[in-house]
């Protein structure tokens, strides 16, 4: 089914290709509005329904990934989630999750940002679409740096589990050479 020129679908997960999501009313209805490098299209569930859903695809619940940015960087409120962390699928709220205006924006694709004369900020995509956000600039910009502040953990900790885990192989061949 089209609307106004968009795609509309019943169900969507987030990929590394996902850029935004934004609450979309229809007809009364709270849909989201899906900004993706190659296009657009209208989902029948809320943002915020997108996200959960998309975090249990790819194996974790909602409510681990928060409690997980909790113990990761110490954040509880407006709390980046790291849908899945080895495909780079960060995504962050411009405000509160739970209010129908919030955004939802994937880290990977922020280009730039600046502020408005009307306390708002425009976003610039890597794809060079830009949209406006009815956030502060001071706000967007902290909401970022806990995004980048959670990858940059989470990588570390995968990165030093990787170097270990070679350590113990590389032991473990040593031992096995030593005993021939």
């Amino acid at each position: 089914m089209k609307v106004n020129e968009f795609v509309v679908l019943d169900k969507f997960i987030i990929s590394r290709y996902t850029m935004a999501v934004l609450p979309h009313h229809f007809h009364g209805d709270s849909y989201a509005k899906v900004i993706e490098e190659d296009g657009e299209c209208i989902v029948k569930m809320r943002p915020i329904d997108i996200i959960k859903r998309s975090c249990d695809y790819y194996g974790a619940s909602f409510r681990g990934r928060k409690e997980g940015t909790r113990a990761v960087i110490g954040i509880t409120h407006k709390a980046p989630i790291a849908i899945e962390p080895l495909n780079e699928i960060y995504v962050f709220p411009t405000i509160s999750p739970s209010d129908s205006r919030c955004v939802w924006l994937s880290h990977i694709h922020v280009y730039k940002y600046e502020p408005t004369k009307n306390d708002q900020t425009i976003v610039y995509f890597t794809n060079e679409k830009s949209i406006l956000l009815d956030v502060s600039y001071h706000s967007f910009v902290n909401q970022l740096y806990r995004t980048a502040q959670l990858r940059t953990k989470l990588s570390e900790r995968m990165e030093a589990r990787e170097r270990k885990l070679q350590y113990v192989f590389r032991m473990n061949r040593s031992k096995d050479w030593q005993q021939q």
